[in-house]
């Protein structure tokens, strides 16, 4: 008998899918029935400290008030219209704040309903402007090993096709050109070889590229790897030398993550196509855009089909939109550089788990921590790990074998202490195995 009001764990586990997981050997889930500020609260009482900002879009925290009001007053309204023939204020308006804050040569936004879905929507941007111009030998796509760019099927093709989830999915996807990840990292000098190596790539296989697509600065899902600025530098350069077009995929380092509003100004280049998502809302709803050049617009336009073939039926949805604009407004309206400056200069506490044995790395940059094991360590066991987080009163939750921290801008210092000294003691008690 299930008591009133509680969650039934049992008919979640026999009937509900997870995000990667299995459904015969499903791990523990936890019932969440409150989330205020930084916390995350179950139904059996425990309060988490939550280290993941709802994976890395809850910037502002849980329940926030500005976030709130915005969606009462937007729903009470219309909470969706189809975007097909009509337009609304909250779509406007969040368009002239992304025309506003994101490089200048990005003045088209198509608006769709999740990160993956605005990859989708940037290849196909890519290769229907190539088309457009009665150029059909670029269909392929060019992009670094170790990259992730989402879970549907153009954005898995894009994904690296030996090390990522998506692996057995290979023979299906369509076969795309890698080239080696970038090596030089984020803080250390740029090796020109690297340079050297990647323009062998684009001389040998730009006639069949459309576009290059990167995850800037951090290459995330597929290793937490912060790469040298001068490496993205040189792929945009040699985009524009080969003509290939490049898609800067920020849907988890745009808003501000990195330290910069978004990671190219680390390198100070101006992509053809971004993709933004996650924290665009600032983790309430489910929001994404794909922004471009007028020309990548023009020509497309142009071309034969005359559109661009896609149309969510959730694009541009009023309550997400307005969301979003008061997301952004929330952001900007503060010193934002000065709190992230500021989670780093916590996140440093991470250092510590460079003393035990079974520690390859740690690194951080703007509000990411990483700590990676050895390869001698294995794999992260989620479900042992995430159980001893949780009797810690904190929510991480870390992959392959990488435990990183993405925590939510609001988060004071003794939230990060306590997540930085949690992961500390889980690789030293090896609750991770």
């Amino acid at each position: 008998m299930i008591k009133k009001n509680t969650i039934d764990l049992d008919f979640d586990r026999q009937h509900i899918w997870h995000p990667y997981t299995s459904m015969t050997k499903p791990i523990m889930v936890y019932p969440v029935t409150h989330a205020n500020h930084n916390i995350i609260e179950l139904e059996t009482g425990e309060q988490l400290i939550d280290g993941m900002a709802s994976w890395w879009s809850a910037i502002h925290g849980y329940n926030h008030p500005v976030l709130n009001n915005a969606m009462i007053e937007q729903i009470n309204s219309m909470s969706h219209i189809m975007f097909g023939g009509f337009t609304h204020k909250p779509a406007v308006e969040l368009c002239k704040k992304l025309v506003s804050i994101t490089p200048a040569s990005l003045t088209k936004i198509f608006l769709a309903d999740s990160g993956s879905v605005s990859v989708e929507v940037a290849i196909k941007m890519a290769l229907q402007y190539w088309l457009s111009q009665g150029i059909t030998n670029k269909q392929k796509l060019m992009t670094p090993y170790k990259g992730y760019h989402g879970d549907t099927f153009a954005a898995m093709s894009v994904c690296d096709p030996v090390n990522s989830m998506h692996s057995l999915y290979s023979g299906f996807l369509p076969e795309h050109i890698f080239v080696p990840a970038p090596v030089s990292q984020f803080n250390s000098e740029f090796n020109q070889a690297e340079a050297t190596e990647l323009e062998a790539y684009f001389k040998a296989h730009h006639q069949s590229v459309a576009a290059f697509i990167i995850e800037p600065i951090v290459q995330n899902a597929g290793g937490m790897n912060f790469y040298h600025p001068e490496y993205l530098a040189c792929v945009r350069k040699l985009c524009t030398q080969y003509k290939v077009l490049l898609i800067c995929d920020e849907i988890a380092t745009g808003f501000g993550r990195t330290g910069k509003l978004f990671a190219v100004e680390h390198a100070n280049i101006q992509p053809d196509i971004m993709c933004i998502g996650k924290a665009l809302t600032g983790g309430a709803m489910t929001l994404s855009a794909t922004l471009t050049s007028d020309k990548i617009a023009t020509g497309i336009s142009e071309g034969e089909a005359g559109v661009l073939m896609h149309g969510p039926t959730f694009m541009g949805n009023p309550l997400a939109c307005a969301v979003a604009c008061a997301s952004i407004d929330l952001l900007l309206e503060q010193n934002w550089q000065q709190r992230i400056a500021n989670l780093n200069s916590q996140l440093q506490q991470l250092n510590k788990c460079k003393e035990l044995d079974d520690v390859a790395d740690v690194r951080t940059l703007g509000a990411i921590g990483v700590v990676e094991l050895t390869a001698g360590a294995g794999n992260v066991d989620v479900a042992k790990i995430q159980a001893y987080f949780v009797a810690q009163g904190v929510w991480i939750r870390p992959f392959g074998k990488l435990i990183y921290l993405m925590p939510p801008y609001i988060s004071d210092q003794s939230s990060i202490k306590t997540l930085c000294d949690a992961i500390y003691n889980a690789i030293k008690g090896k609750h991770y195995a």
